[in-house]
């Protein structure tokens, strides 16, 4: 795993322990224990259905015979993974290309192998060194791979220069994030952000110069033609970059058109005075098992990257009785593309609307420390995220192992340690919420009258209630609320 090729067969096995420590899922967001689930998970018809659908591996694409069309199979894309150390600690470069190995997993493909450079800067023209590049060109032609995954973000020279070396298609970080994303959209506001984000990471990337272009010719003979040979020019990529920016202003409109809908229900919210509170993590952190766990919502919970993406908003109950409304929100990743942030934009501005930030971390991870600087890198750029309260959750404590929660507990001493799946820790959880969320601010002691039950059932749904008592005029409602309640509540009183 230098740069110099490993001759030495002691070399050799440590370069082949490291790649198997790539190609295992342990260290990662995603784990390679069967977590199992829990009861409150619902029917998980979806995850049945991915699992259903799913490709299978080992067989051929190939046709034995033009007439067996109908019967052709289709296989796993095979792959070799490629990443750069230039900054940290070696283990955290593999960390880096674990994560990718699972994020290729998710989208469907099979990691063969894995190369891992140690260089300062990315090379300009291969991202990797020349001699690296050719070491990946031999590698790719051995194993049978058919596409290279780059762990970075590669300018469209990059991955031209290196798709000439090692002849077969090269992809980035980006563009694997966006391929699971585009898999896993269900809604159509989710379908059209993702179809957004892809398109602006297509625009700069559209190669020129092939088969399909109309190049103009110079002079009598330039290329052997002459006279009649003088075409429109270089159309044929300009038309293209016309027709995606006409798609991404129509896609624009079209989630415009998608946000007064979802800025309906944020009022309806606000003017019920019901608080509000987000949950956010990193990918595979446990999130919607959290928010099963709370509301027994039966989202679909699933052991995969960014398993859902659709916001979901459900209403759960503090112990004393006060309703808010709880919303799972997308699962973050290290080195988010830009373009899915600004995609997703719509959706992730829950957290800035919450009374309450749910930040949920998963303890049995080997870097949970990067994976809370990783949300909180993508939530700096939405505005006002990063202040509202925010109370971490240390989740799969029954994975993770004692002197990790220790570290954890010791560093974060606000955390609150849980286990969605069991349910350990989630009674002081919801009183942790209970303590954190705003209060009504107005204290009344007044008589309902008995024709006014809708007063009384929005006290006991957005207030906290002190005391009822019956009388023959009315109820007796001592209770905490919020002005526009207490004034309502006064003027409804006998004899007001």
């Amino acid at each position: 795993m230098t740069n110099d090729r490993l001759t030495e067969p002691s070399a050799q096995d440590a370069a082949r322990d490291v790649v198997d420590r790539i190609l295992a899922r342990a260290g990662t967001a995603l784990q390679v224990e069967d977590t199992g689930g829990s009861d409150r998970d619902g029917d998980q018809l979806e995850r049945e259905e991915r699992s259903a659908l799913r490709r299978v591996g080992g067989l051929s694409t190939e046709l034995e015979d033009v007439t067996e069309v109908e019967y052709r199979a289709l296989r796993l894309e095979r792959v070799v993974l490629v990443g750069l150390w230039s900054t940290g600690s070696a283990e955290m470069a593999e960390v880096s290309l674990r994560e990718l190995a699972a994020l290729a997993e998710t989208a469907g493909s099979q990691v063969l192998d894995g190369l891992l450079q140690r260089r300062v800067n990315p090379d300009p023209a291969t991202y990797l060194g020349s001699g690296k590049a050719a070491e990946l060109a031999e590698l790719v032609a051995s194993v049978g791979a058919d596409t290279v995954v780059v762990d970075g973000d590669l300018a469209p020279s990059q991955r031209r220069g290196l798709e000439d070396v090692v002849k077969v298609k090269v992809v980035d970080r980006t563009a694997l994030i966006l391929d699971i994303f585009a898999q896993h959209a269900k809604s159509r506001e989710g379908k059209a952000q993702v179809e957004l984000a892809q398109l602006e990471y297509l625009l700069p990337r559209l190669r020129g110069w092939g088969e399909s272009m109309s190049r103009q010719a110079g002079g009598r003979v330039a290329g052997g033609a002459g006279i009649g040979s003088r075409g429109p020019g270089e159309t044929k990529i300009e038309l293209d970059r016309r027709r995606i920016r006409t798609r991404m202003a129509r896609l624009r409109r079209q989630i415009a058109e998608m946000a007064p809908a979802r800025e309906t229900m944020r009022s309806s919210r606000r003017r019920g005075r019901v608080p509000a509170v987000a949950i956010a993590g990193y990918t595979n952190a446990g999130k919607s098992s959290l928010l099963n766990q709370l509301t027994g919502a039966g989202v679909l919970v699933e052991n995969s990257l960014f398993a859902t993406l659709d916001p979901t908003v459900r209403k759960a109950e503090t112990p004393d009785g006060r309703l808010y409304t709880l919303t799972d929100t997308v699962g973050f990743v290290r080195s988010l593309p830009h373009e899915l942030v600004e995609a997703f934009r719509s959706t992730l501005e829950e957290v800035a609307e919450a009374d309450l930030l749910l930040h949920v971390v998963d303890a049995a991870h080997p870097d949970p420390e990067g994976q809370v600087s990783a949300v909180r890198a993508v939530l700096a750029d939405i505005p006002h995220a990063l202040e509202v309260p925010e109370v971490i959750v240390l989740n799969k404590a029954d994975l993770a192992a004692p002197e990790a929660l220790t570290r954890l507990r010791t560093r974060y001493p606000d955390a609150v340690v849980v286990s969605a799946r069991t349910g350990a820790g989630m009674g002081e959880l919801r009183q942790r919420v209970a303590d954190l969320l705003p209060r009504p601010e107005v204290d009344v002691d007044v008589v309902v009258p008995y024709s006014r039950g809708d007063l009384l059932s929005r006290a006991h749904s957005t207030g906290e209630i002190l005391g009822t008592e019956h009388t023959g005029d009315g109820t007796r409602l001592r209770a905490r609320v919020d002005a526009t309640l207490a004034a309502e509540l006064s003027a409804a009183q006998p004899g007001a």
